[in-house]
């Protein structure tokens, strides 16, 4: 079963790059503009439970901490891990992330592999190598 990645971003870019390198390294990738939409996906019915959530903190509408603190309030997300994306890298902005529930913190500019990387540190081994 391929691990499922959604990436949270209001930068096309930002999303575009990690879509494709994620896509690359046989992950399925689903990308958000932003937290309302984000949001709206997730709690569709019959909406895929992500096993990562890559979430950008300085969103528009609703910020990443918002969308963190409302999705470890539903169980259905419970084993969902979330990394926030930011171009702050402060200790309050870091602990922000933690209190909200993310396991991890990526500042921006990042580097693909690092990202992949954190992914698959949390999902186990590359999807590349894993037969479908």
């Amino acid at each position: 079963m391929r691990k499922f990645v959604m990436v949270i971003d209001d930068s096309t870019t930002v999303r575009k790059i990690i879509e494709t390198c994620l896509g690359r390294e046989g992950f399925l990738v689903q990308g958000c503009a932003d937290g309302v939409e984000a949001m709206r996906w997730l709690t569709q019915p019959g909406a895929q439970i992500p096993d990562l959530i890559l979430l950008d903190i300085g969103l528009p509408k609703m910020d990443g901490y918002e969308v963190a603190r409302r999705l470890k309030t539903k169980p259905q997300f419970a084993n969902t891990v979330i990394v926030m994306l930011s171009r702050r890298d402060g200790v309050i902005d870091r602990l922000k992330g933690r209190l909200a529930g993310a396991k991890d913190y990526v500042t921006k500019p990042f580097k693909t592999q690092e990202i992949i990387a954190i992914i698959e540190s949390y999902l186990g081994t590359s999807p590349s190598t894993v037969s479908n």
